[in-house]
């Protein structure tokens, strides 16, 4: 329904089938990517698509205008059907204008918040090259109205934008400079699809080489023998050589040509332009000899038709290796994209069907048979298994399910049946959103890369101008005859210096990297946290869940002057609303002897400190650390002596007091990991200065601190505290990376220049961190330090080598060495040391993937 400005008008409550035509669908992945932006605004919403009709059937409640703006902000903008106002039963204006319900203001914020995060998309880029061709998509997309940043992959060949933008202006923005854009919707068969092109891709460069070597070589190797002059029967020779050159260059040589004449017309300058000017000119300038011989003195009677041959072809097969080479820099995201089923066995209204994944909804009941890979996040309904977790967790060992428990997606099933209900799909699966973070690391950029960049903006056309400036010296004053030195030279400078090398030395490493620690059970969030990572100086850790088990228990309680029975109906009613594992511990004691929560009001949790509330009649309680009691005026004399005693076995204490009097105290002890001795060792090997920071006591602290070799502690500390003592330290010089589980640990993993979240922990803390390990284990931290100094180590060599190879050919290209040796570099010799450079970095980047870790790491 519209008003008189031909707006629509926002339906109240009406719920029913909207109507929408969707341009943009082309596959049920759109679909998918649709129905969880909508869901995301009405959680109970079904959507259903038909990508040959360009149909998508919507049940929401959602009024009109929310639904059509989640649709375009999806990337999807919709066209509404007639069809859609039959659906929804054409309510009245009166409807249309009624006050907001509390419902839909709900909806609105939830709207709200979506735009205010601003949506990820990711894009197919062909074209690209070289290093040049990545800075002007990157641009081209940064001037795009919406978006706010963007970044261009030319490992991957992709780029994801962050923003508002709609997809087709990013796909307009990324032809107005030359080049193609596709979306990515479907990571699965996006990447299915690119292996597919890049294959026949392989196999389209490879036999261009063969085609133009087959030319070029036996013309080289006859040159030795047969040299025939450009006139009479010599000239009808050559322009038959000329003809079959120019097919070289018209057909397997022909993209060369296509794009550099796109960056012409754009105003862009690439590998492709280099190329295109070093190879035409050479064959331009051979065609004129043949056909004007006669009027020409003999010392510029040169002919190249092989030189622009054997380039081409020396191109191409450096193309076809380096693209096989860097095939195999995603392996770790295939092997992840891998373990996503692609359809599951849904029972509705009583019926058992098999459906595509992407069809998959909240709710679903599935069955999982034994022996199946699980489809989608759910809990368990019925059945008893034991399910391998470990590509999630590491640890080898099955874990038993029952009715309740939750299971993941890409986990396997062992030998029972299994039916649970779908509660996260598609990118919300604990799989998705790793496999997410995987690839969104994989396209991002380390500060590293940043140098590379700049070099790049300005590289080609710097290129040309030297080349022109070689021309003209060789031209003016240049040893005879000076027209084929020129030619020469000016064509060698334009081929050897293409900065294919410099466009990979980046890409290639960090994507590897990436990997190789997604392998590890390392997920870095960004190229940022992976270089800043492998600078760090000073780990911070926290003491309960990363140095302990984070699975407490009460060891020892010590009651006064209250009943055992009253005092855990108490601490049931404080603790049973905290996720906290000291919280944990005591409400396990509490259930252990049937303490049932006692009624309690004003509930008030403390940070850092412990919980306080009211009995039903009146009496004061406090729960929680020293601190807490000692400021609220508690005398803790009288558990004085056996809080000493608990201390120094490396207990945690936990006081409760009632109407100001101390009431219980309870000793809880979290036993240490089983590795973390051999974890703090290994990362102190590493040239790590270690810190404990805690919220604990001090006699505890500095007993689990002996016990693992930590020098540096501190203890009673508040999140703020531990923010602080980051804060100092950087200051100091020190480069600190944040090891924590918890809520508490939020702010501190925040301000750390790396934060290591461990990915059991809270959600609050993993979106806080930059790494996320998925093993609880502190050796992950050792890897992803060990991985990113390698990995910064591998960048640092190929830009070393890119650099150098171009600082070094350039001059040798032009002719610095004629003085010396009375020879110039020949085009052909420049065409396989540029091929070579390509092929030289990628392989230097794919020694990441024999990365081993120089220590004994247990895994588990």
């Amino acid at each position: 329904m519209s008003d008189s400005s031909g707006r629509h008008t926002p339906f109240s409550m009406s719920t029913g089938a909207a109507v929408r035509s969707i341009p943009g669908m082309s596959c049920q992945g759109c679909v998918k990517r649709m129905r969880e932006a909508i869901q995301r605004l009405d959680p109970s919403a079904e959507v259903t698509g038909t990508p040959d009709e360009k149909r998508l059937e919507v049940f929401t409640s959602l009024p009109d205008l929310d639904l059509d703006q989640g649709l375009s902000d999806a990337g999807y903008p919709p066209v509404k059907t007639a069809a859609d106002e039959t659906a929804r039963g054409g309510a009245s204006q009166n409807e249309a204008s009624a006050a907001p319900t509390p419902d839909t203001e709900k909806t609105a914020s939830a709207h709200s918040h979506l735009q205010g995060q601003g949506k990820k998309q990711r894009l197919a880029i062909s074209g690209m090259t070289c290093a040049s061709c990545v800075k002007s998509v990157q641009k081209a997309l940064e001037r795009t109205e919406g978006v706010d940043t963007a970044s261009v992959n030319f490992g991957s060949h992709s780029a994801q934008v962050f923003g508002s933008a709609h997809t087709q202006a990013l796909i307009a923005a990324v032809e107005s400079v030359g080049y193609g854009a596709e979306p990515i919707v479907d990571m699965r068969e996006a990447e299915r699809v690119r292996s597919e092109q890049e294959a026949k891709t392989y196999q389209k460069r490879l036999r261009g080489s063969a085609i133009s070597l087959a030319l070029a070589i036996p013309l080289m190797v006859s040159m030795l023998f047969f040299h025939p002059h450009p006139m009479g029967l010599g000239r009808l020779y050559w322009l038959v050589i000329g003809l079959l050159t120019l097919g070289i260059m018209a057909f397997p040589g022909r993209h060369f040509f296509v794009n550099a004449w796109k960056s012409v017309k754009h105003h862009q300058a690439n590998m492709d332009t280099l190329v295109a000017m070093g190879t035409g000119t050479a064959w331009l300038y051979s065609m004129v000899v043949v056909l004007f011989a006669p009027w020409l003195p003999e010392v510029a009677q040169g002919i190249y038709f092989e030189a622009s041959a054997m380039v081409i072809g020396l191109i191409l097969l450096g193309n076809a290796m380096e693209l096989r080479a860097r095939g195999r820099t995603s392996n770790a995201l295939k092997r992840l994209l891998d373990l996503q089923s692609h359809t599951a066995r849904v029972i509705r209204n009583g019926h058992e069907q098999e459906i595509e994944i992407d069809a998959v909804q909240v709710g679903d009941q599935i069955r999982v048979r034994p022996g199946e890979r699980l489809p989608v996040d759910g809990q368990v309904t019925e059945g008893q298994s034991h399910i391998d977790e470990s590509m999630l967790t590491g640890e080898p060992v099955p874990v038993a399910k029952q009715a309740g428990d939750d299971v993941s997606a890409g986990t396997v099933n062992g030998r029972g049946g299994l039916v649970y209900k779908a509660t996260r799909i598609g990118t919300d699966t604990r799989l998705g959103q790793i496999t997410e973070q995987v690839a969104s690391a994989q396209n991002s950029r380390p500060p590293i890369g940043e140098l590379a960049d700049q070099v790049s903006s300005v590289f080609v056309p710097s290129v040309m101008i030297i080349a022109v400036l070689t021309a003209l010296v060789w031209f003016n004053v240049g040893p005879a005859p000076q027209v084929i030195h020129m030619l020469v030279t000016a064509t060698t400078v334009l081929i050897i210096a293409c900065p294919c090398a410099l466009g990979l030395a980046t890409p290639i490493s960090t994507m590897i990297g990436v990997g190789k620690a997604a392998e590890h059970g390392v997920l870095v969030r960004s190229g940022e946290a992976l270089q800043t990572a492998s600078k760090l100086t000073t780990l911070v850790v926290d003491k309960t869940g990363t140095l302990t088990q984070g699975k407490p228990s009460v060891t020892d309680a010590q009651l006064f002057d209250v009943e055992q029975s009253t005092a855990l109906e108490w601490v049931h009613a404080l603790e049973r609303g905290s996720e906290h594992p000291l919280a944990a511990a005591l409400m396990n004691y509490a259930d252990e002897h049937n303490a049932l929560p006692a009624e309690i009001n004003g509930f008030d949790s403390v940070t850092g400190g412990g919980v306080k509330a009211q009995t039903a009649d009146g009496k004061a309680l406090l729960l929680g650390n020293a601190r807490l009691l000692s400021e609220a005026g508690v005398d803790l004399n009288a558990g004085e002596e056996q809080a000493r005693a608990l201390e120094k076995q490396a207990r945690t204490l936990v006081y409760l007091a009632v109407d100001g009097k101390l009431a219980a105290l309870f000793g809880i002890s979290d036993p240490l990991r089983h590795d973390t001795v051999a974890a703090i060792k290994r990362l102190q090997k590493d040239g790590l200065t270690i810190v404990m920071l805690t919220g604990d006591n001090e006699h505890t602290a500095k007993a689990i601190a002996q016990e693992v070799g930590i020098d540096e502690y501190r203890a009673g500390l508040l999140p703020e505290d531990k923010h602080a003592e980051i804060e100092r330290r950087q200051k100091a010089g020190e480069i600190v990376g944040m090891v924590g589980d918890g809520i508490n640990d939020a702010p501190a993993l925040a301000r750390a220049s790396v934060g290591f979240a461990i990915g059991q922990g809270t959600d609050v803390a993993i979106e806080s961190a930059g790494i996320t390990l998925m093993r609880g284990s502190l050796h992950g931290v050792a890897s992803a330090i060990e991985i990113s100094r390698a990995t910064l180590r591998n960048i640092k060599q190929n830009l070393v080598g890119a650099f150098g190879y171009n600082l070094l050919c350039i001059p040798i290209a032009a002719g610095a060495l004629y003085p010396l040796t009375g020879t110039l570099l020949s085009p052909m010799i420049a065409g396989a040391a540029m091929s070579l450079s390509s092929i030289t970095v990628v392989s230097n980047a794919n020694r990441l993937r024999l990365w081993k870790s120089p220590r004994q790491e247990d895994a588990s």
